[in-house]
């Protein structure tokens, strides 16, 4: 029997970025004041620090900016995933974050690929944006 996956579980500032991907939908805080898009989400704006922003739809597509190539298991419930790929994805939006590359096997995942989001429904509601090849 294969152990559960960790479950991200929400600060009050990152609560609407997974309320949107439990949807599917891919949304960033942005700034009303400065046009900033920013990750992670944060209570004002990194750029000029106004609280006056929202979560807005992004286009969910970007470049792997760098990676790493995970061989060995740090949790049991990842055993089955070996060898992975944790990624900093740079959105066309600015913003970088970090994520996994799937669909792709591991060896050809390269830095400046092109991606986009899909997203990963791994229970209790939760689905995790996760980057594919564009």
């Amino acid at each position: 029997m294969s152990k559960p996956k960790p479950v991200p579980r929400p600060a009050p500032e990152s609560a609407p970025y997974w309320e949107a991907a439990k949807q599917h939908k891919f949304e960033i805080p942005h700034c009303n004041a400065c046009g900033h898009y920013w990750f992670p989400p944060s209570a004002s704006c990194p750029q000029c620090l106004s609280t006056d922003f929202a979560f807005t739809p992004v286009s969910g597509k970007g470049k792997v900016y760098s990676f790493v190539t995970f061989h060995r298991v740090y949790h049991p419930a990842f055993e089955q995933e070996v060898p992975y790929v944790v990624a900093l994805v740079e959105l066309e939006e600015g913003p970088r974050l970090l994520t996994n590359i799937v669909g792709v096997p591991v060896e050809q995942v390269t830095c400046e690929m092109p991606v986009k989001v899909v997203f990963d429904d791994v229970g209790d509601g939760v689905s995790v944006p996760k980057f594919t090849p564009a």
